[in-house]
């Protein structure tokens, strides 16, 4: 018996028709928010691989051309001073028309995350790549890190760009991309999840853990295709520090804490001698450029962010004067190229400069008698970990961080005591994290280009949400809407109360309680708890509050 054709296209229509639905079902669910991070993950992956094979020929090419330059006659020399004068002025000019690629972008991200800056992946995101890659390449002392973040942000933008997502879930997949350009650049799934959660969201919830670690996986796998699954540092065979070692730790991380304070106040002063400076902004880059000849010439190690200097050190011998000196000129040419505001970063100048603290350490206790000889190893890798632990104040991700990119367990418990004395001393110097600074300054004087109205988060916004209760504050008037997802702290002050008792900021709606996996409705009655997650809806214009809280 045939089939009647209209029932058959019927069919077929119904079919197409359930499939949409299902479709945007998965689309609209956790766990498509959780397959479009891995998708984001792979593309960022993919943009870090070409950013790192690009720089490891950069750093050959370098390494080469200074080899010829010392045998060169000097109009050789004087020809490539004069060619880093119009290097210096593209640097230059590409922050000028492009500010929000300048540095290393991690405050950038944060401002975009706050809605206080817009990320435009593009054309930043290839502007990025081109501007770390020739400040790098030239010799200036800044890191791969910072731009690998920024890339994955504009990466995660540029695919929310084609797919669209809601504001809440923006943020949190712009975030994962971050975390997938860390996990990327250094081989360290794990710390790039942490620096999402530690420093740019400062806090916990289960939807941005898993979005983070599924981007940051899959960025991780991606590189370890074309780099291997070794870590970053190729260090020897580290043994374990014995408990008669701690107060040696702990001292170092002490020591770390003030370090770290001089570091922050170098590139603060730096900022401020450019600024005096009767110098254009443009132009600024050609300073570093120019010093970067001399140090090339004569400690070649201190170009570049510091990767080849840290693995020098792991196996070469050094005096402790010699160290220090090392450290002061290292600080001082990161600072003076992380100060003309081109593009790069600050993680791999720190690791640097936390490598050879600890090594003069490790130097010290050895010539006083206190320490083995073969564990000066040992406390190089510590002082990475404090050095990073006091300038970002970011203690679980730096000592994870050391961890994944030496690639040894051994000396966990070493790293986490060290990174809590270089914490708790920076904290009684009451020194902020430098990305902190970098951001409020940053917000001081917004670029022209940077700068949003409140509650933008420089994409058309695409969220919903109806109201379930009037129990918070007053409702929305008309005018565009923001959903936003506020996490209630331990000590804040909408802890333990009801929500008919807060005093609500106006043209707000609760709509919303997450707590752990349990979603509540809202009521006057409802006693929030701390770790409770409040989405709340808002009009545009009274979006905009510190780190998202009330």
């Amino acid at each position: 018996m045939a089939v009647v054709p209209g029932i058959q296209n019927a069919a077929r229509l119904e079919y197409r028709h359930r499939l949409r639905i299902n479709f945007r079902s998965l689309y609209a669910s956790p766990a498509g928010v959780f397959l479009e991070s891995v998708l984001i993950g792979i593309v960022t992956g993919l943009i870090i691989v070409l950013f790192r094979l690009l720089l490891q020929r950069a750093d050959l090419a370098r390494a080469a051309w200074y080899g010829f330059l010392r045998l060169a006659p000097w109009p050789v020399l004087a020809l490539w001073l004069v060619a880093l004068v119009p290097i210096g002025l593209f640097l230059g000019w590409t922050v000028q028309r492009w500010p929000m690629i300048a540095g290393s972008g991690i405050p950038q991200i944060r401002g975009a995350l706050l809605r206080r800056l817009v990320l435009t992946w593009w054309p930043e995101l290839p502007m990025k790549i081109l501007a770390s890659l020739v400040g790098l390449g030239c010799g200036l002392s800044l890191g791969r890190e910072g731009p690998s973040i920024q890339i994955g942000a504009y990466a995660g933008k540029g695919v929310l760009s084609v797919l669209g997502r809601p504001v809440v879930e923006r943020k949190i997949l712009i975030s994962a991309g971050a975390a997938a350009g860390l996990s990327a650049a250094f081989n360290a799934p794990l710390a790039g999840v942490l620096f999402a959660l530690e420093e740019l969201h400062k806090y916990f919830s289960g939807r941005l853990i898993a979005c983070a670690m599924g981007a940051s996986l899959a960025a991780y796998m991606v590189a370890s295709r074309f780099f291997g699954l070794e870590s970053v540092f190729n260090f020897s065979a580290i043994g374990a520090l014995g408990l008669e070692y701690l107060p040696a730790v702990v001292g170092l991380g002490a020591v770390a804490a003030l370090a770290g304070l001089v570091f922050k106040q170098a590139y603060y002063k730096a900022q401020a001698l450019y600024t005096a400076l009767p110098l254009p902004a443009v132009a600024r880059p050609i300073l570093p450029l120019l010093l970067s000849v001399p140090v090339a010439f004569w400690l070649f190690d201190l170009t570049g962010g510091g990767h080849q200097l840290i693995e020098r050190l792991s196996t070469a011998d050094f005096s402790g004067g010699v160290l220090l000196g090392l450290l002061a000129l290292k600080i001082a040419f990161s600072a003076l190229s992380y100060g003309s505001g081109t593009a790069g970063g600050v993680f791999l100048p720190l690791l640097a400069g936390g490598a050879l603290l600890g090594k003069f350490w490790g130097v010290s206790l050895a010539a006083l008698g206190w320490l083995e000889p073969g564990l000066e190893l040992n406390f190089m890798i510590l002082g990475m970990a404090a050095f990073f632990t006091a300038v970002v104040k970011a203690p679980i991700t730096g000592a994870i961080l050391i961890l994944e990119m030496s690639g040894n367990l051994s000396h966990f418990s070493g790293l986490v005591a060290c990174c809590l004395a270089a914490f708790v001393g920076s904290d009684l110097l009451r020194s902020s994290s430098i990305y902190e600074v970098f951001l409020e300054r940053l917000l001081r004087k917004p670029p022209a280009a940077a700068a949003v109205t409140p509650g933008s988060d420089g994409a058309p916004d695409q969220s919903t949400g109806q109201s379930t209760s009037s129990a918070a504050g007053s409702r929305p008037a008309g005018g565009r809407k923001l959903l936003l997802e506020i996490p209630v702290g331990l000590g804040s002050r909408l802890a333990h109360r009801c929500i008919r008792a807060i005093d609500w900021p106006a043209e707000c709606l609760v709509v919303g309680i997450e707590r752990g996996e349990t979603e509540l409705l809202p009521r006057g009655g409802t006693e929030l708890e701390p770790g409770d997650r409040l989405l709340v809806l808002a009009a545009a214009e009274q979006a905009v509050l510190p780190h998202n809280k009330i």
